[in-house]
């Protein structure tokens, strides 16, 4: 009997502390069926930048305020330390940089040069290949695995990295394709902006800004050195400045001064007094830091800083402003509160209601009151026969989980953080339910941000109730204050985003679990947005392209397959797939980022990736035709220069004519 009570328990604890504690420590159920289809992008270390909050209202500036010594910043950590813990928010997309229209390509140069497919226009962001319309600069990852012979004894430098094996950036002269050769190597390689005549290369620990005015002799101009306790975590080119967002692991003996980065000996200190933190203490290991950087000087000429937790979020930035996103828990103990008051009093005598009562007005920390909620509990459930106890714990789960579904939109929640670019300030805070998937879940439009969100996804499947798969899906539309002016709810049940895209006044939704739901909402009335029009179609689609006015892209999975899509969204209450074509190929890289898709407007055709090589896809007349299908290349990206297009693979690049599709030349390296 001794063995059961403590088995029955254990069962209770489960279900009491999987409310309580990993709704508040934000385990993330990752469904082994595909919920995150594109583990591949999503980035360690991501922002979640932590604010505080009002269960019940919206946040404003007036939360927040800086530091006034070290000792306030000490002070602040010690009262945060035993407060309630967020979730690490898992689903973003990998955050790259953004990059402005090449200037200056003087003579020689192509007239028609592509550019990196980024989410805003004018907005670049950092990939692994980028053009001037002359020279292509690709960052190349190469893999190497020493022989099975050399196994054993120690490894002589060229052994170690092999000369042919070393991860350069190539610097390729392309135009004209005649003339196609490479012009030189950089020693380092990563994500690239270009601007003018100076290529920004994101290499590990260190930024590195390159002189390739003369691509045959790429001069290093300056490098920023970041600290060892430091990561990058984001970055934007816009009118040639580059935005940074970095993050620092706290001291907690020493939180402040922090220092970011050097550029030779001259390190970029951030004071106590210049770091925002939220009014009511939170808990926080990480101090983030957004930075303007000239890149001609490598110069830091603006910052601003505020506390967070070490996590995951998403970064989002317009013409105005950029856009910083944060998931957490309402107080869980006031929640469980709210359940038995509403649910459950006939399950619990009164003396537990009373005790919760004066436990959810005391000034303590949530973590304190979690630990008291779960002492209360246990002795009520030490109480019970076992009979009764067997009736409780089935109720207990059935009930919770049907009061966790009606008022999903009251625990989970995300923070946003805005910071004004013309004077790059903390502008406004906000809060809505839910989490959102990727950058493009988020768009300003107007001095209006829309953002798409799930609800229920990460807490549901640890075995509340009958309903362990219910899930939501909303977009809300705030103003320029952050506060929400209006909002599309239950979108997908049961279903979660996997592509979102906003387009003017239209918003284009994918959701799905076993179909595709693709949605077409009108957003023309920030108060009033609603959704026009829904098609229910096999498979998903995980990025979406529009390609005109009323024609939208999408590249996703059907089964085990690529699949691309082209919706006809002329009529929102009508949308219609018009034409499908479904790959020999697993996987493409644009499942995981938009960077890997090209889209050629004038000859109305779009490259994707894939294992076994590269497509191109016509989209003329409304129907999906594949012109070209290059083999025995690696493909990593594509570009064009005036009428002729540039396959960039691993270890090589095929040139082809996009008047006759012929391959005209090829460069291995």
């Amino acid at each position: 009997m001794i063995n059961f009570k403590k088995e029955v328990g254990s069962k209770l604890s489960f279900l009491v502390l999987s409310t309580v504690f990993l709704l508040a420590l934000g385990f993330i159920w990752m469904d082994s069926q595909g919920l995150l289809p594109q583990l591949s992008i999503y980035f360690p270390k991501l922002p979640r930048i932590v604010l505080p909050r009002i269960p019940g209202q919206q946040m404003s500036l007036k939360d927040i305020k800086k530091f006034v010594s070290e000792e306030d910043f000490r002070s602040y950590l010690q009262l945060a330390s035993e407060a309630s813990t967020s979730f690490d928010n898992m689903v973003a997309l990998k955050e790259a940089m953004p990059m402005a229209v090449p200037g200056g390509l003087g003579s020689g140069a192509a007239e028609r040069v592509s550019e990196t497919t980024v989410q805003v226009t004018g907005i670049d962001e950092p990939d692994i290949v980028k053009t001037d319309g002359k020279e292509i600069y690709f960052s190349q990852e190469r893999s190497w695995w020493p022989m099975m012979e050399n196994l054993g004894r120690p490894f002589l430098e060229d052994e170690m990295y092999p000369p042919e094996f070393r991860s350069t950036t190539k610097v390729i002269k392309a135009f004209p394709p005649a003339d196609l050769k490479l012009d030189a190597e950089i020693e380092k390689n990563g994500n690239l902006l270009l601007t003018k005549n100076t290529l920004v290369v994101f290499s590990n620990q260190e930024i590195v800004g390159y002189d390739v005015s003369d691509p045959k002799k790429p001069k290093e101009k300056w490098s920023l050195k970041l600290d060892n306790n430091v990561w990058l975590v984001a970055s934007r080119l816009k009118d040639g400045k580059i935005y940074l967002v970095t993050q620092t692991n706290i001291n907690q003996n020493s939180p402040c001064p922090i220092e970011i980065l050097k550029a030779g000996e001259t390190p970029l200190s951030i004071r106590c007094q210049d770091i925002y933190h939220p009014v009511d203490p939170v808990p926080v290991d990480t101090t983030f830091t957004a930075m303007i950087l000239d890149p001609s000087s490598g110069k830091i000429e603006e910052n601003v800083s505020f506390v967070g937790s070490t996590g995951s979020s998403v970064v989002y930035m317009s013409g105005n402003a950029i856009f910083a996103t944060y998931s957490y828990f309402e107080d869980t103990t006031r929640f469980f509160l709210s359940f038995l008051k509403e649910k459950a009093k006939d399950l619990f005598p009164s003396w537990v209601a009373e005790k919760l009562e004066k436990l959810s007005g005391y000034d303590l920390s949530q973590q304190t009151k979690m630990m008291e909620l779960q002492m209360i509990l246990e002795k009520f459930q030490s109480s019970l026969k076992d009979d009764e106890r067997l009736k409780f714990e089935n109720e207990l789960t059935n009930r919770l989980g049907d009061y966790l579904k009606e008022n999903m939109r009251d625990l989970e929640k995300t923070g946003i953080v805005k910071i004004s670019l013309s004077d790059f300030k903390v502008a406004a805070v906000g809060s809505i339910p839910g989490h959102p998937l990727n950058q493009f879940s988020l768009d300003e439009y107007q001095g209006n941000l829309r953002i798409a969100v799930t609800i229920g996804q990460r807490w549901w499947g640890w075995g509340f109730g009958s309903g362990g798969n219910e899930m939501a899906n909303d977009v809300y539309v705030l103003d320029k204050d952050l506060k929400i002016t209006g909002s599309v709810k239950n979108l997908g049940l049961t279903e979660r985003i996997y592509s979102a895209r906003f387009v003017e006044d239209r918003g284009y939704l994918v959701t799905f679990r076993e179909t595709d739901p693709f949605y077409v909402l009108d957003l023309a009335d920030p108060r009033n947005p609603a959704m026009k029009g829904e098609l229910k179609i096999p498979g998903y689609s995980s990025y979406l392209q529009p390609i005109s006015k009323d024609k939208v892209l999408g590249i996703g999975k059907e089964g085990s397959q690529v699949k691309v899509s082209l919706f006809d969204v002329s009529s929102a209450s009508n949308p219609r797939e018009v034409a499908k074509y479904t790959l020999d190929e697993y996987w493409s890289d644009v499942l995981s980022t938009h960077h890997a898709f090209l889209l050629d407007t004038k000859h109305e055709v779009f490259f994707l990736p894939g294992s076994q090589g590269g497509y191109i896809f016509s989209y003329k007349g409304d129907n999906l035709e594949m012109k070209k299908a290059v083999s025995n290349i690696s493909a990593k990206r594509a570009i064009y220069l005036d009428d002729y297009l540039y396959i960039i693979g691993e270890d090589k690049i095929v040139v082809l004519n996009e008047l006759d599709w012929a391959r005209i030349g090829e460069l291995s390296f």
